[in-house]
C-alpha cells in the first residue's frame, strides 16, 4: 500500500512538474522557448517570427537584443507583418530604410521585464485602467485589459492583442502580439 501511494505521489509530482514546464517554456511557432536563452536565441526558432527575425537582423539589432536587458518585446507574428499594406515590409527591409525599420522595431521594445502579472497589477492601479510604457524608440505604448486579454495601443491608435504572454528569456520576456505597432 505504501509503495502504491509513493508511486502515485511521484507520478502526480512529475505531472505537475511537466505542466509547470509547459507554462514557463511555452511553444511559440512550433518551438519550445527556454528561459535560459536570450531573446534572439529563442526567436530564431519560432516559425511564426521569421519576418521579425529578418527585420531585427536587417536593422542591426541582434547584438542589442542578445544583451543583458532586461527587455520586454511585443513580438509581432509573420501574419501581423503580412497584414500591413502591400510592400511595407519589403520597403522597410531595404538598406536605405534602416533608420525607419529600427524605429518601428524599437517601438516594440520596452526596457524592463513586464510579464502578464506585472502588467495586470499595473493596469489595475493605473488611472483609467490604462498603463503607459515608454518604448526603446522613445514613444509610448498604452496597455489595457479587455475581453479577457491584454491589448496594446500604439501612437496611431491601432491595437494589438497579446496572444501568447510570458515567454520568459534570460534577458527579458516576449509577449507575442497579433499586429505590428507603429510609432
Amino acid at each position: 500500500m505504501k509503495l502504491k501511494l509513493l508511486v502515485t505521489t511521484a507520478a502526480f509530482v512529475l505531472t505537475l512538474g511537466a505542466g509547470a514546464m509547459a507554462v514557463t517554456d511555452p511553444m511559440v511557432g512550433g518551438a519550445a522557448m527556454f528561459p535560459t536563452k536570450n531573446i534572439v536565441e529563442n526567436a530564431v526558432n519560432s516559425k511564426d517570427h521569421t519576418t521579425l527575425v529578418a527585420a531585427v537582423k536587417a536593422a542591426g539589432l541582434v547584438q542589442t537584443l542578445e544583451g543583458p536587458g532586461p527587455f520586454t518585446v511585443f513580438a509581432p507574428t509573420n501574419e501581423a507583418f503580412a497584414a500591413l499594406p502591400a510592400g511595407t515590409v519589403d520597403t522597410l527591409l531595404k538598406p536605405e530604410n534602416k533608420g525607419k525599420l529600427t524605429q518601428v522595431l524599437t517601438y516594440h521594445v520596452v526596457p524592463g521585464r513586464y510579464d502578464k502579472m506585472a502588467i495586470d497589477n499595473a493596469i489595475r492601479t493605473a488611472p483609467g485602467g490604462k498603463l503607459s510604457l515608454k518604448t526603446a524608440e522613445g514613444e509610448m505604448l498604452t496597455l489595457a485589459e479587455a475581453n479577457g486579454g491584454i491589448w496594446v495601443t500604439d501612437a496611431k491608435g491601432n491595437t494589438a492583442r497579446v496572444t501568447i504572454p510570458d515567454v520568459y528569456q534570460s534577458n527579458g520576456v516576449i509577449m507575442v502580439v497579433d499586429k505590428v505597432l507603429m510609432p
